[in-house]
Parts: C-alpha cells; structure tokens; sequence
C-alpha cells in the first residue's frame, strides 16, 4: 500500500488576488523546492491541485461565469477563464520540473462534466497511471462544462473531494493519509486576522464548532465561494476518516513539515 497525500497552494499563497494575473513565482519556486526536499526525505506519493488566485477569478469575475451560460459573452468568458486558468498552471508544473519533480497538468475543463456545480464524471484513469509511476499530478480549479446551467467555476476542493471518493472505491493500492491546505495564514480563526487583533486560532475545528465561527471573505475577488463554504466542505471530506489540517504556506518550510508529518502547524479538521 502507498501512503497518498493530497496538497491545495491556495491561490492567496500563489498569486497577489488583488494584483490581477499575478503570479508570486518566488513562493511558487519555494514550494516546489519544499515538496522535492520532502520526497527526497520520505516515500509518499502526491497530487498537488491549486486555486487560481488572480488569474482565471479576474475573467471569471468579468464574464459572471460562475453563473453558468447567461448571454453571448458567456461563451468567450469560458475561454478566458480556462485560458487564465491553464497559465497559472503551467507557472506551477514549470517550478515543480525545476525543482526535480516529474510534474504533469491535469486539466479538468477537458476531462470533467459537472451537473448544477457537482461533479458528475472525471476521468481518473491518468492519475492513476502517474501515481504509479510516483510522478505528481496537477489538477487546479478550473471553468467545467455543466449539463445544468452551461458550465460553472470548479474549485479544487471540490476536485480534492472527489479523489477522495473516487480512490476510496478503487481499493487499498493508495492509502490518503492526509490533505493538506495551504493558506497565507496560520489557521482557522474567528474572524480574518487580518482585520481583528484579537481573533484567535481555533486548533481543531468539527462540525458542531463549525457552527459558531464567524469566518469572513476571503481579501480580492474569489467566485469560488467565501471562506466559511470551503471549511464547510472540507468538515464534510473529513468524515471519511481522513485528516485534514490548513497551514501557513507563506511560512517557511511548513509545508515541507507537514508533508514529513508533523501536526499542528495550523488548523486540524476532523
């Protein structure tokens, strides 16, 4: 059986989300370095999505694409946000090659059909094959083509969602020991650090806490959904028995840490 983990670089860590189409390549480069001193240090297979940040959020912003097909422009707003997409991609898979990994895109407008914003059908065969040969694959969220509404914004928790249940059902051959979330701060908190002094660090969130937090939006333009959505959907991933904990990636060498294991460096979801 191989140990699988699954990474999220969020897109606050990757780009400058209120710097449209801007990329921080030095935490990008720093990134990919961490993740090839970690699997030089220990066997571990990996996947790495990432969000989008300041590239396809701007024309997706633009064009109202999360909305579905809602005029003419809608479909040159697909192109846009699939192309803007697909660039920050290549930054990321072109940074983790030059720090020694054998990195590969996986481009879910091409190999994904959603249904109202869910995922409907995703083609996994290839991820498979690339785990196999211990290669990381990297899917990122994405514009989906939608039997519902056209198409919608596809967020890459909802893609780590599915490779949880998906790989679940493929049987024991990988074993999902951890996802990590990487953010531009420590934790969860209750209230944005950012903006309130005196918001304290919640080390361990379930769902039944979940409901007294009071988390706001995340800072620039994000149509992938506020930050309270995203924590709720990965409270409802750790009840498949896999933990999951939201990190500082802006930090140095912590995500290196908590690909090695260790634990409490942020946020613990259970």
């Amino acid at each position: 059986m191989n140990e699988l983990i699954l990474v999220k670089l969020g897109g606050s860590v990757i780009t400058d989300k209120n710097k449209p189409f801007t990329e921080d390549l030095a935490a990008i480069k720093r990134l990919a370095n961490e993740i090839h001193e970690a699997r030089q240090e220990k066997n571990f297979r990996l996947i790495v999505g990432h969000g989008g940040g300041s590239f396809p959020h701007t024309p997706a912003h633009e064009f109202q694409t999360h909305k579905g097909v809602i005029n003419e422009k809608s479909y040159e707003g697909i192109s846009r946000v699939q192309d803007a997409a697909a660039s920050l991609n290549r930054i990321v898979v072109r940074e983790l090659i030059a720090a020694g990994e054998n990195a590969v895109s996986i481009n879910l407008s091409s190999n994904c059909i959603t249904d109202g914003g869910e995922i409907k059908e995703m083609f996994l065969q290839p991820v498979k094959k690339l785990l196999d040969f211990n290669m990381i694959p990297v899917p990122y969220g994405d514009v989906c083509l939608d039997l519902k509404n056209g198409c919608c914004i596809l967020s890459t928790e909802k893609i780590l969602s599915y490779v949880v249940k998906a790989f679940q059902q493929f049987g024991k051959k990988y074993e999902i020991s951890r996802i990590i979330i990487c953010t531009d701060v420590d934790g969860v908190f209750t209230s944005d650090p950012k903006e309130d002094k005196n918001a304290k660090l919640i080390p361990v969130i379930t769902e039944e806490k979940l409901k007294k937090v009071n988390l706001s939006s995340s800072p620039g333009i994000d149509v992938t959904g506020k930050m309270k959505h995203k924590i709720e959907s990965m409270v409802k991933l750790a009840q498949s028995n896999i933990e999951i904990e939201i990190i500082n990636a802006k930090k140095p060498n912590v995500l290196k840490r908590a690909l090695l294991g260790e634990k409490g460096l942020g946020t613990i979801i259970k």
